[in-house]
């Protein structure tokens, strides 16, 4: 392999690597979260390249982390594509009221993964002052039985 050419995985190797089943891949790539291989011919394995092994890693250090559905897996993929798609646009050389429009909608997309994950946020918060509460009452019948 040649310093250019780029190492690409099986489903198996890709799954193995990442932490996760070749199922859950190819689910992901019915939802469109991790893009197909147009250039492969029916039947044919697809082969993944070190681009796809990032995308897969960060889409499940976000489901994990935030703990998301799929849709709102999705809905933040997508937005985060379509920001990709602006940056470009943006280095294109536009208008400055092309500009105006590029940094509209990227901020409305960004302001909504925010609020997806001060969601996310808030219901830890919930869950650790529940916990929290927990905590103080074992610690006071502990206090009460004389421990």
């Amino acid at each position: 392999m040649s310093a250019t050419e780029e190492r690409t995985l099986r489903i198996g190797e890709l799954a193995e690597m990442v932490g996760v089943t070749p199922r859950t891949i190819r689910y992901y790539e019915e939802l469109g979260l991790l893009g197909g291989d147009d250039e492969r011919s029916k039947g044919e394995h697809r082969h993944y390249g070190e681009a796809d092994v990032a995308r897969l890693r960060e889409l499940i250090r976000l489901r994990d982390l935030l703990g998301l559905s799929l849709e709102e897996l999705v809905a933040l993929a997508e937005a985060e594509e379509t920001r990709a798609a602006l940056r470009d646009q943006w280095h294109g050389d536009p208008t400055d009221e092309e500009r105006r429009v590029i940094l509209a909608h990227a901020l409305e997309l960004a302001q909504q993964q925010l609020d997806l994950v001060e969601a996310r946020r808030r219901t830890l918060d919930e869950l650790a002052g529940e916990l929290k509460a927990k905590l103080a009452q074992i610690r006071k019948l502990r206090r009460e039985l004389g421990d």
